[in-house]
Formats: C-alpha cells, sequence, structure tokens
C-alpha cells in the first residue's frame, strides 16, 4: 500500500508539478549525520524553490510513503535498512519499522501515483569485475521500466562507468547530458565517456519525457554535472576508491553493503570534502528536477 500525503495529494490531483525523491541518501547508509539531515533540507527546499512540490519517498511502520510527512523525517533520517523495488512487498507485508528507499524503489513508487520526474545524488549501475560477480544494480532495469525522467549527477564513481552506459544503451534508457555530452562521474563533471545527445534547458527535457511517454517507451536518464565550485579532484577520488574497493574485496563486502563502505572510505580520504560535494550535486539535482517538472506540468 502507498500512502500519499496530503501535500503531494493536493499536487497530482491539480497537475502541478512533483519530484519524487528517494530516501536511502538521507538515511544512515547515504550521508553521516548530521550531513544526512542537511541534505533532505537543502533537496527539499530546492525543489520548492525551482517552483515544484518535493515527495519524499520512504517505507515507516509498513506503509510505503510519497510525500512522508515532516513529523516522520527522523524515522527516515535514522533508517538502517535499504529496500530496492523488488523489497517493497516484502516490507509492507512483514511492516518493516522503516526502510530507506534506492532508485528503483522510488522511481517504481513514483509511477504508482503519477509523478514523472524523479531526483537523486548518484544512480547505482554495473559494478567493476561484474563479469565475475554479475552485480548489476535493480537501478538499471527500473529506469528501463518506469516512464519516470531521473535527474542524477552520473552513476556513483566506484562503478563500471563504460559498462554502465553500454547497459543502459541494451535497456533502451536514453542518457541525455544537461548542457554537457560527457557523462558526469558523481564527484568530477567529467570522465572522458561520451553521449550522444544533450539539452539546454528544462524545457527540452520536459519535451523529450513527454515524447518518450507519447511513444509508450520507458524512463529517461537526465545527466547534470555536479557544480564547478564543488568538484573534487579527481586523483584524489580515483586514488581513494581504488584503495576502498580493495578493502571490500579482502572482506568480502557485496551487495549493498558496498556503497556505504565506499563513500565512508572516500570521505575518510577526501577531510570530508566528499560529503560537500555529494549535498551540493544533491542539492543542484534537486533544483534541474524541479525545474523540469514545472515544465511537464505546464504542457
Amino acid at each position: 500500500m502507498i500512502v500519499v500525503g496530503d501535500e503531494v495529494r493536493t499536487a497530482i490531483a491539480a497537475q502541478e508539478p512533483v519530484v519524487a525523491l528517494e530516501s536511502t541518501i538521507f538515511s544512515t547508509l547515504g550521508l553521516p549525520s548530521p550531513a544526512n539531515a542537511e541534505a533532505l533540507h537543502l533537496c527539499l527546499s530546492a525543489v520548492r524553490n525551482a517552483g515544484a512540490t518535493p515527495a519524499l519517498t520512504a517505507l515507516v511502520d509498513g506503509v510505503i510513503w510519497a510525500g512522508v510527512p515532516e513529523e516522520l523525517y527522523e524515522r527516515v533520517l535514522g533508517s538502517s535498512v535499504k529496500l530496492a523495488a523488488r523489497d517493497l512487498a516484502i516490507a509492507t507485508s512483514q511492516k518493516f519499522s522503516s526502510g530507506a528507499t534506492t532508485v528503483s524503489a522510488s522511481v517504481a513508487i513514483a509511477e504508482q501515483v503519477g509523478i514523472e520526474v524523479f531526483a537523486t545524488g548518484g544512480i547505482g549501475g554495473v559494478h567493476r569485475e561484474s563479469e565475475i560477480t554479475a552485480d548489476v544494480s535493480a537501478d538499471l532495469n527500473a529506469l528501463a521500466q518506469h516512464p519516470v525522467m531521473a535527474v542524477s549527477a552520473g552513476a556513483k564513481a566506484f562503478l563500471d562507468l563504460p559498462r554502465t552506459l553500454e547497459y543502459l544503451e541494451t535497456q533502451s534508457v536514453p542518457v541525455i547530458g544537461w548542457q554537457t555530452n560527457e557523462f558526469p562521474a558523481f564527484y568530477t563533471r567529467t570522465s572522458g565517456l561520451q553521449i550522444s545527445h544533450r539539452v539546454e534547458d528544462a524545457r527540452e527535457a520536459a519535451q523529450l519525457h513527454l515524447d518518450r511517454r507519447g511513444l509508450g517507451q520507458g524512463g529517461t536518464l537526465l545527466v547534470v554535472p555536479i557544480p564547478s565550485e564543488a568538484e573534487l579532484d579527481s586523483f584524489e577520488i580515483d586514488r581513494a576508491i581504488e584503495k576502498s574497493l580493495a578493502e571490500v574485496q579482502e572482506r568480502g563486502l557485496v551487495g549493498p553493503q558496498v556503497t556505504p563502505h565506499v563513500l565512508a572510505a572516500v570521505e575518510k580520504a577526501t577531510g570530508g570534502e566528499s560529503v560537500a560535494a555529494n549535498l551540493a550535486l544533491a542539492e543542484h539535482n534537486a533544483y534541474i528536477a524541479g525545474q523540469v517538472a514545472v515544465e511537464i506540468a505546464a504542457r
């Protein structure tokens, strides 16, 4: 069962712009406290500043929310359970106390309630050495399946980015650059990987989404580079990632255990600069998503 918050329900009924937000980034699995609470405030405010209504997705007391009410924010911030799309029915039937939604869960919820735009920090993707582990994030198939425009700063930087792009192509998910022809790498604006299509503003992005919807096609990934003033040094980030991934192998970490470990290791290696970068890109993505939602609603 999905409960739509009062403000979000009113906005959807009036065909006003709404942006869905995942909650993993705002939980203990995403950013350390108090940065997770700051991220939540920044992203909610960014969506509103763009003229749209934010719809935070999460699970609380066995109930899936699209538009978590403010009195439940602390439950989301303290959540230590990550929910992908496949976990939603399990979490409701077994009445989990709380659960933070991933990209795959959030776009599934968004489609169910009629939200067409979603914002996150970075999507999951194909993991390095996936030819051995077969570790591919459910986010990618969810983007293909659900007709939602997802706005992100690319995929998480520790993933196999070339294979992630190839997988998206295989699943017929168009990757669209926001004022760029290069796939961003989360903490950095560039990755050296070219993408075929770009848009210059929210109006173009909205029209692209509407045209795909009219053709009965799935979702679209709109990739937005991190603001230049928040970008980190690529050499420093790569070195921290390589070290953390070696630790992942040594400890035998798999699946949902990988991301929190790598993010914590990068935070330590950068003296906390990665957290500031994450906050900046998440806020920026939320604002761009809000702009796109406004344009979609206006048509």
